[in-house]
């Protein structure tokens, strides 16, 4: 893996041959090598920003009432801007992909996740990992993330691993109208229903202020494309974890990000780039 962007002294250093852009193989510590990053270097370039979700800053920069929450989506596309092939993220994904996958999750409090995503991906419960129980305890972070499903129907197999054995009870996010019957089977099988919508739907900034409210600040969703268009509708969302797959797929499979276009584009700002196997893995924070 290289860094890319942003450039700095070792990034913009010619390899050892004098030729600018040769990989630097025999300079192993450098951005530029092209080696396979460790936990900790992954963990640093992760990282929530300093003043927000619990993390220390300058004074006065997580504002009055305390830290702020940072809401982050994970998300690969192909070249030809496909989510999915066959209904599923995992074949246009690859082994550094889903390194960072697991770091993401590693850093979060809470998994936020659509319930057609649980459903196609197969979604199970997030497990503790030792190479995180560390950092997780330093943080005052429980073993692993909750999962937390958003579903306005409930029409969800409440009898899944995900529902009646995760480490952390899982959340299901909900509107005020939802079936009682449906919350009352996924709280019979072990979940907890949060109300975050005043109908059938969830309203994304009361779902994100739920989540506040159970101490979850560290915030990450993983989709699928029309619950990430619900957060940038929204205007919730503070990052974007961009994969940049280097597969094409043609096709019609979905973008990122679906729904109903907004009325002006959101504008975020490239934070970090890096490479691997062809992969590209940007960070873009929201303006």
């Amino acid at each position: 893996m290289r860094r890319l962007f942003p450039v700095t002294d070792e990034t913009a250093a010619p390899a050892s041959d004098g030729v600018p852009g040769t990989e630097t193989t025999n300079r192993p510590g450098t951005d530029t090598t092209d080696r396979e990053w460790g936990l900790d270097e992954l963990a640093e370039a992760y990282a929530y920003p300093p003043g927000q979700a619990g993390q220390a800053g300058p004074a006065g920069a997580a504002g009055p009432a305390g830290p702020q929450p940072w809401l982050r989506a994970n998300m690969v596309a192909t070249l030809d801007g496909a989510a999915q092939h066959d209904g599923r993220s995992q074949s246009i994904s690859g082994a550094a992909d889903m390194r960072i996958f697991g770091t993401l999750r590693g850093l979060a409090d809470v998994v936020v996740v659509g319930a057609e995503t649980v459903r196609q991906e197969g979604y199970r419960p997030a497990r503790a990992r030792e190479d995180f129980a560390a950092r997780r305890e330093a943080a005052g972070q429980g073993p692993a993330p909750a999962i937390a499903v958003v579903s306005a129907s409930l029409d969800l197999d409440f009898s899944l691993p995900l529902f009646t054995s995760p480490l952390l009870p899982t959340l299901v996010l909900t509107g005020a109208a939802a079936a009682p019957d449906r919350i009352a089977a996924a709280e019979k099988a072990g979940a907890r229903v949060v109300i975050a919508g005043d109908g059938m739907g969830v309203d994304p900034a009361r779902a994100v202020r739920a989540l506040v409210d159970l101490g979850m600040r560290r915030l990450l969703t993983e989709g699928g494309p029309r619950l990430l268009g619900q957060l940038v509708a929204a205007g919730v969302l503070d990052e974007l974890c961009l994969t940049v797959s280097p597969m094409l797929t043609v096709g019609d499979a979905q973008r990122i990000a679906g729904g109903p276009p907004v009325a002006v584009p959101r504008k975020f700002e490239l934070t970090s780039l890096l490479e691997e196997a062809g992969f590209l893995f940007s960070r873009y924070r929201r303006n």
